[in-house]
């Protein structure tokens, strides 16, 4: 692995809460079946002719984002409103698979996300064809190619979505924000919207049971989710970073990641995520 790839020390076995007994199991899969037909039905409506697509209502597109993360058995709360159109910056912190649809839920847009994700069976092309915006971690110098083509999908109005930590941490502790993706924001002039994404049980105030870090499985993780009891996402869409506010990246990403977590100087100690 480069060095200067992100990394966070979070592990499935020092953060992530364990899944319920086996009890729980008529339960999870009757989740697990109402989100796979969610699923099919939005992978029907991505390979559909773009026409139909584009006719869709945003209202619609956050509902059906609302539905997946509720049927997997987690209570949605979200708090404020992102800029309704226009071209936007959406950023916020990364847990879990669920920060994906809770993030577009707020407004529907193009995820940046890892290039190997292009190349996955069954979800590939899909992914490509929702309009998903690819960032090559392991090629340094295809960054300024990466930030050119967020820039542009920003001045043409349209939202893209990026977790700047560039890697899921167990919600306990958190990483410094990446600054790549906010130079596209600048180049653009177009505001940024710090989101605020946070998972909790009744008797936890922070559950790591959505998380999915390190050599955690998504089938692993998607079981340990539906199997668990009241678990409840809370979005908090913080108040946007207008353009013109800040004239480099460094000072961009660090307001946001305040607005995110708090102080970026003071995050907590990596030995805080472990349970």
């Amino acid at each position: 692995m480069s060095g200067w790839l992100p990394f966070a020390p979070c592990t499935p076995a020092a953060c992530v809460e364990p899944a319920a007994a086996a009890a729980a199991v008529p339960r999870a899969v009757l989740r697990l079946s109402v989100v796979a037909v969610l699923l099919l039905a939005g992978i029907a409506v991505v390979l559909a002719p773009f026409g139909l697509r584009s006719r869709l209502p945003a209202a619609l597109v956050r509902r059906w984002c609302r539905w997946v993360v509720r049927a997997a058995g987690i209570r949605v709360r979200v708090t404020g409103a992102a800029v309704p159109g226009g071209g936007l910056l959406l950023v916020a912190n990364h847990v879990s698979w669920l920060d994906i649809p809770l993030l577009a839920a707020v407004r529907p847009a193009r995820m940046l996300a890892k290039s190997e994700i292009r190349r996955w069976p069954v979800a590939g092309g899909p992914t490509v064809r929702a309009g998903v915006l690819f960032i090559e971690r392991d090629r340094p110098r295809a960054l300024p190619d990466t930030v050119g083509a967020i820039a542009r999908a920003l001045r043409a109005g349209a939202a893209v979505a990026a977790f700047p930590e560039g890697s899921t941490w167990c919600g306990r502790a958190h990483g410094p924000f990446r600054r790549a993706v906010f130079q596209a924001a600048l180049d653009a002039g177009v505001p940024v919207q710090p989101v605020r994404i946070h998972y909790r049980a009744a008797e936890r105030a922070v559950s790591t049971t959505p998380a999915f870090v390190g050599a955690d499985t998504l089938l692993a993780s998607l079981w340990r989710v539906a199997s668990a009891r009241g678990l409840v996402a809370e979005v908090t869409v913080r108040p946007v970073v207008p353009p013109g506010r800040h004239r480099d990246r460094r000072s961009l990403a660090r307001a946001t990641e305040e607005a995110v977590h708090g102080d970026p100087w003071k995050a907590p100690s990596k030995s805080m995520c472990a349970l």
